[in-house]
């Protein structure tokens, strides 16, 4: 019986992971320019080999795991803030991991903090086309929708607009990016994206999350359903165990 108890329990383990994955979704319905995790279940066959014989499937073990993030865009909310963005297409802002990296994300929530450090919503610093983009005093901040940023000094006339820097946006066409547990889009195996010169952007605008809280519920009552039979089934094969045994005791 110890094929039904195994596949069982891989069954809970799957179980449990996609209720994990279902449950960092919903956590980020609201969550600006997210994007949900997709998960994939399969099948690991376990290979019986020995010497001279050849190899037998025999039993299956389920995997759960993340494979990738659900790229379509959420909906375009108009703010009227300045500094909210929104990002076109497949288009990508450039930020600063915690590690110094360069990292990609659709969170267009900017800000200025005390020194002057353009971040988004996260804090993550905003990379321009020289680095973390630093914005002296101003009266007024414009973003255009190729990324550039515009200011008018503190104590200038209204009309004056001054180009600070722009933002670097670029495309993951072509190439591999992953999610990392932060939320933030790398490249695989490293390196960096180059900037995309036809990216643009909606200013005083926001992205809100991809994810559909309805089904995203949905789903999370599957996943609990199939842990419920995994566990009838763990309990089935404990019984029949307990029944065999019985069977084989000698009086």
């Amino acid at each position: 019986m110890d094929r039904l108890g195994y596949a069982a329990a891989s069954g809970m383990r799957a179980a449990m992971a996609r209720q994990t994955v279902v449950s960092n979704n919903l956590a980020n319905a609201n969550t600006i320019g997210f994007r949900g995790d997709l998960s994939n279940s399969r099948a690991l066959y376990i290979q019986a080999k020995g010497v001279g014989v050849p190899g037998v499937t025999s039993r299956a073990m389920a995997s759960e795991e993340v494979v990738s993030a659900n790229m379509a865009e959420g909906a375009f909310n108009h703010t009227g803030n300045p500094l909210d963005i929104a990002m076109q297409g497949d288009a990508l802002l450039t930020v600063q991991a915690d590690d110094g990296q360069e990292a990609y994300t659709r969170r267009g929530d900017l800000q200025i903090n005390d020194s002057g450090l353009l971040t988004n919503g996260e804090g993550k610093p905003v990379l321009g086309e020289g680095g973390p983009i630093t914005l002296p005093p101003n009266d007024k901040v414009a973003i255009d929708h190729d990324g550039t940023i515009r200011i008018v000094p503190a104590g200038a006339p209204p009309t004056t607009m001054v180009v600070v820097d722009r933002l670097k946006l670029v495309s993951p066409a072509g190439s591999q990016v992953v999610k990392g547990l932060d939320g933030l889009f790398r490249v695989r195996n490293g390196g960096a994206l180059p900037t995309d010169p036809e990216a643009k952007l909606e200013s005083e605008t926001l992205e809100g999350s991809n994810v559909n809280a309805s089904l995203a519920l949905v789903e999370m009552i599957e996943a609990s359903r199939s842990w419920d039979n995994q566990v009838k089934m763990l309990a089935s094969a404990k019984e029949i165990d307990t029944d065999a045994s019985k069977l084989m005791a000698v009086d």
